[in-house]
């Protein structure tokens, strides 16, 4: 059975095959450029976790097979899709009237990599090779500007080519990483909120200079700020209410309620893991409801592999000593932003003591904001979202400057329990 098929119809059984097993089961699996195989490999690796993707890298370097280097190829260019580039993937064997680089990459910004993949530094590369593609790329106009080169290494141990890049004409143009260093960018990019996050990682690989750190400190500091705990909005110790440092909070007045802590003082914060499992909870079901595996794009954005089916997944506690609207939740900007770039798009609300979830169509709550509380941070703002239980047990959005409520118990999501 062809791959794809395989995965639609059982997903369970293809997770627990080995990367050169996938790679058999794919088209004839026959791996080479413009075959079925290819086509399918590519397909299966946009649809899958990068958890998965690290899984098989590793399988790429830890157990050789023939074509694991052609894969390894495959899987950092979909890691470069993961840090939000727009990919080409290159040709796995260069001919004479193609240019042989194993991917360009487009960042949001306007830059361009040309990236190239080694399983080991072991032998010696030649550099001025590696140039020369930028230089027919740029003759076919294929890249514009000044394209970088980007070395992504299989093994750790590099010393051999980062001594060869340094002492060669190449130096201010290629930088060099390891598979598991941008596996790790991956995963930092995907556990933060803010955007600027993932420009930051994407400056890193691009070249720069470090005579003057202030660059350099500048994507430590925002990466930092972005993964640490969040900051708590009086009203609500919601994961995702505010981002970095405490805040000061300029609140629409009106709806107010007192902050939830204990008798010390002390704010209570729901367990990060137990958060992270209603949401994958969440994700699988909505995977199922728009028809297509969603994808992590950052810790609360998900996206299909075609990037046209949009979540933004938040998650709420029940506050028991604001009974008159026990859920509360933050919606930011850059989320209405990214839902409106999307065909088919959904607010997911979630509440941790419930089996259900709801999403709301972009459309329906794009169409209350400007209605809602917001509150102002050196951040930027974000709207407050109020969820109520009516007297007849259906769940609704307060709409405080209409003075009305949005009924979202037609959206209501059943959430099957995993094992925890």
């Amino acid at each position: 059975m062809p791959l794809i098929a395989l995965w639609n119809s059982n997903a369970v059984a293809v997770a627990e095959l080995t990367i050169e097993q996938v790679v058999a089961t794919a088209g004839d699996g026959s791996l080479k450029d413009g075959s079925i195989c290819s086509q399918e490999l590519h397909s299966y690796f946009a649809q899958i976790p990068s958890e998965k993707l690290a899984t098989y890298v590793e399988q790429c370097l830890s157990s050789k097979f023939d074509k694991g280097g052609m894969v390894l190829q495959d899987l950092i260019n979909e890691l470069g899709r993961r840090l939000d580039y727009k990919v080409t993937n290159g040709r796995y064997q260069g001919t004479i009237n193609a240019v042989g680089c194993d991917g360009i990459w487009l960042s949001p910004e306007g830059g361009t990599i040309i990236n190239e993949v080694k399983t080991t530094d072991a032998y010696r590369i030649s550099l001025d090779t590696i140039s020369g593609y930028r230089q027919k790329l740029l003759s076919a106009g294929t890249v514009i500007g000044e394209p970088s080169i980007l070395i992504v290494v299989g093994r750790q141990e590099t010393g051999e080519l980062e001594a060869q890049i340094r002492g060669s004409r190449h130096a201010w143009d290629i930088r060099l990483i390891s598979a598991e260093a941008l596996i790790k960018l991956v995963k930092l990019k995907e556990n933060s909120d803010d955007p600027e996050t993932g420009r930051k990682i994407r400056s890193v690989l691009t070249p720069l200079e470090y005579t003057r750190l202030d660059r350099l400190v500048d994507v430590m500091f925002t990466a930092a700020t972005d993964v640490a705990p969040a900051a708590v909005d009086p009203e609500s110790d919601n994961e995702e209410a505010i981002p970095g440092p405490s805040p000061t909070i300029v609140t629409t007045p009106t709806v107010t309620a007192s902050p939830i802590a204990d008798a010390t003082g002390t704010w209570e914060f729901t367990d990060p893991v137990l958060l992270q499992q209603k949401r994958d909870e969440i994700i699988k079901t909505m995977s199922r409801h728009v028809g297509a595996p969603l994808i992590k794009k950052s810790r609360a954005l998900y996206w299909s592999a075609d990037h046209s089916k949009r979540i933004a997944c938040t998650i709420s506690k029940r506050y028991m000593k604001r009974a008159s609207y026990p859920y509360w939740y933050a919606f930011h900007p850059q989320w209405d932003d990214f839902l409106d770039e999307g065909e088919e798009g959904y607010l997911v609300l979630g509440c941790m003591d419930l089996s259900v979830a709801f999403a709301v169509p972009y459309v329906v709550i794009h169409n209350v904001l400007p209605d809602l509380n917001t509150t102002e941070t050196e951040r930027g703002k974000y709207w407050h979202i109020h969820v109520v239980q009516n007297a007849a047990g259906d769940f609704e959005i307060l709409v405080p400057k209409r003075d009305m409520n949005l009924h979202i118990s037609k959206y209501k999501l059943n959430i099957p329990k995993t094992d925890r």
